[in-house]
């Protein structure tokens, strides 16, 4: 799996980041690990996955995360996770 997050604030890229896992675990587990390795990369909390967000996962294998998403203020408008390669 690839997973692709990037930081977008007044629809400029600021910063992106490719996370792998090729790991033998299941999807959904791939995805959380892949997700707390952008947010290490860039030094975000982990954001909260609300169910519009699950929803829009889902059907779009992409998902926006807004300040409602995080416990701290964040400095962008939002990060916006992307699978890339399954």
């Amino acid at each position: 799996m690839k997973l692709w997050g990037k930081l977008w604030k007044d629809n400029h890229l600021l910063r992106d980041v490719i996370a792998e896992d090729h790991s033998d675990d299941t999807r959904t587990h791939k995805i959380f690990r892949c997700l707390g390795r952008i947010c290490e990369e860039l030094d975000l909390g982990r954001p909260i996955w609300l169910e519009s967000g699950i929803r829009d996962f889902k059907r779009s294998k992409k998902v926006r995360f807004t300040q409602d998403s995080f416990i701290e203020e964040i400095p962008f408008d939002y990060l916006e996770i992307q699978i890339l390669e399954e």
